[in-house]
């Protein structure tokens, strides 16, 4: 392609986008026209504009254009999102170029580390926006970690734990084993994987001498994970499975490691996966643990949170848990307890952030209680007073909402908003916005004054946030019933990806309805966040491909603005 000599983008493209702000054009203010409002959905601070961020922005840049070119007050916020896993991946990344460890600083001292990395870095996207011609109204840029929506998050947090919406409760989560965190079920990408099943048997308790085990009766168990019989605390046969009827009330040894432990009967095992038999790994495996539960079972966490093995596990101490399953699927064929491998394909999940596989674990966490919540905002999209478009995914938005779990909200980093819990030295602990407050309520809770008291190493999952965005960049929690927030929410419309319609757009639109009902009282139409949800498709290479860098089929794209310019 052969540019004119005449017409250079670069330097057309600066000089008229300095002309409008200049001239203020983007700007908006509360006057008697009709508001028309869009809120960026907030990008990563980490974030390099990729070709999902143009195609998203341009739409967003169309329909505010539009509006102002009917003469409505049109108003686009941008914004960026603090990303505590990314946003900590990538200070952890310079503090080691540095030959600095994490784990040698405080926590302060790591935090003025990361302001430090998000003063140089974190505005980067958004002016990569500004190349690409958008016009958002830039006095008007929101940081999830400005001081007040900072606030308005802890006090959003206070008020759904006094609601008793928000409590603490050791439960299986998914853990990331690279970023050291616990990750949202909607944080977990499963992909389809070629693994090994293994064979393994155990020998049965039938009373007689040990050396004499390999004379003795066994059971077989098939696992893709046969890492974990460390841990395990129980074998499980359906009750009507006539293969194991003799085995019912009898115990088996773990391989290698010759932990006596029971055999039990559950309807809720498929006879004819594998063996029909199940090894129960309680801490490691959710359904085991709700048997475990349901039979009273021994716990065992055999994991430490890098994905290594600990002492429980007796054997392999200190080891990474997929070195481990090559050494003990060769400890366990040496010592004659491997009968048989067989290749085989099955979904295994995978960080969203760190691609790290992802590890089940019991822990305790922060949860929301969603069911209440939810209930207003699947009726507000069933009854299409927010309209999606395309319409196919008020089914997708349906699905989610009527299987809703518990938000773990939780997560195991220092950069982002800590959670206002504070604990005495028995563990004990109170919610409060600051230490004072703390030790005044655990006066009154606990009839002790002037408590040691230290708070919650913890800090609250990034869509915490994001889930009060469409109000808090007005200030509707930290200035309520303030005019702006009056004049512009509800928003008009959400520009988004699908992946993330129960991440974000099914929490924003809970959100509005729990905090909006103040600001609008008589209102309830005015609580949603947005009246309609547009969502964008994904941009493909000629192979049909999601474009992304991993796979180095999108191009550069600010390389392209500077050759051939925005348009």
């Amino acid at each position: 392609m052969e540019l004119s000599k005449n017409y250079l983008p670069n330097e057309i493209e600066a000089k008229w986008y300095q002309h409008w702000l200049d001239k203020n054009y983007f700007n908006s203010k509360p006057d008697n026209r009709e508001p028309y409002t869009i809120v960026i959905p907030p990008p990563n601070v980490t974030g390099v504009l990729h070709m999902g961020h143009v195609l998203n922005n341009t739409i967003q840049d169309i329909l505010i254009r539009r509006a102002r070119m009917q003469n409505k007050n049109a108003c686009w916020v941008p914004g960026t999102d603090h990303a505590s896993i990314a946003t900590e991946a990538k200070v952890v990344q310079m503090l080691r170029e540095r030959g600095i460890n994490k784990s040698s600083l405080s926590r302060d001292e790591f935090l003025k580390y990361a302001w430090e990395w998000k003063e140089i870095y974190g505005g980067i996207i958004l002016q990569q926006l500004k190349k690409l011609g958008c016009s958002p109204d830039w006095n008007r840029v929101n940081f999830t970690m400005d001081d007040d929506y900072y606030k308005s998050v802890i006090k959003v947090f206070i008020d759904l734990y006094n609601k008793g919406l928000i409590y603490r409760g050791k439960r299986m989560i998914n853990w990331d084993v690279k970023a050291k965190t616990a990750l949202s079920d909607e944080e977990v990408i499963h992909k389809e994987v070629n693994s090994k099943l293994y064979y393994i048997k155990y020998y049965i308790d039938e009373g007689q001498n040990r050396d004499a085990q390999f004379d003795a009766t066994h059971i077989t168990i098939a696992t893709v994970r046969p890492e974990t019989i460390l841990g395990d605390t129980a074998i499980c046969v359906h009750p009507n499975d006539d293969r194991y009827t003799h085995l019912h009330g009898k115990f088996a040894y773990i391989p290698l490691i010759n932990r006596r432990i029971p055999i039990i009967t559950d309807e809720y095992i498929t006879m004819d996966f594998g063996t029909g038999a199940l090894k129960v790994t309680p801490a490691h495996d959710i359904n085991d643990y709700n048997l475990a539960k349901k039979h009273n079972l021994e716990v065992i966490d055999i994991m430490n949170g890098d994905g290594t093995l600990n002492e429980a596990a007796q054997l392999y101490i200190g080891e990474d848990r997929m070195e481990v399953r090559k050494k003990i699927a060769r400890a366990l064929e040496e010592d004659g307890f491997l009968e048989k491998t067989e290749d085989y394909k099955n979904q295994v999940g995978f960080s969203e952030r760190t691609d790290a596989i992802v590890e089940p674990r019991l822990s305790l966490q922060w949860w929301v209680s969603m069911k209440s919540l939810s209930e207003p905002a699947l009726n507000v999209v069933v009854e299409d007073k927010i309209k999606f478009y395309p319409p196919k995914y008020k089914n997708t938005y349906r699905y989610w909402m009527e299987n809703i779990r518990d938000w773990c909200i939780s997560r195991q980093l220092w950069w982002g908003h800590r959670i206002p819990a504070w604990y005495d030295t028995q563990g004990r602990f109170v919610v409060a916005e600051n230490e004072d407050d703390a030790k005044k309520i655990f006066n009154i809770q606990y009839s002790i004054s002037n408590a040691q008291l230290k708070q919650d190493e913890d800090v609250l999952d990034t869509w915490f946030s994001s889930w009060l965005w469409p109000f808090e960049v007005f200030k509707g929690i930290s200035n309520p019933g303030n005019e702006e927030v009056k004049y512009y929410y509800p928003t008009n419309t959400l520009v988004t990806a699908p992946e993330i319609i129960f991440f974000w757009v099914a929490r924003m639109i809970m959100a509005g309805f729990e905090y909006m009902k103040d600001t609008f009282p008589n209102e309830p139409d005015k609580w949603k966040p947005f009246k309609d949800v547009y969502f964008t498709g994904i941009v493909r290479d000629k192979l049909g491909r999601k474009m992304s860098k991993s796979l180095g089929n999108s191009p550069d794209l600010l390389e392209l603005i500077d050759k051939y310019g925005a348009d």
